[in-house]
């Protein structure tokens, strides 16, 4: 029986890759000028990240 002990971590990737992407698309969609463009291929680079953060924060609330 073969151990895929980093399947897990390919399919958390994926997502992450994914909402990379997707974030990308709405953030260069809101864009007007070349900054902005700049600006929102790092927004989406670390949106995921920011997400998670808050999600946590929210699930560890009192």
């Amino acid at each position: 029986m073969a151990n895929n002990t980093g399947a897990g971590a390919a399919a958390g990737g994926g997502g992450y890759f994914l909402a990379m992407v997707g974030s990308a698309v709405w953030f260069w969609q809101q864009a007007d000028s070349f900054w902005e463009y700049v600006g929102a291929l790092l927004q989406a680079i670390v949106w995921p990240a920011f997400l998670i953060y808050d999600v946590f924060s929210f699930l560890n609330a009192p």
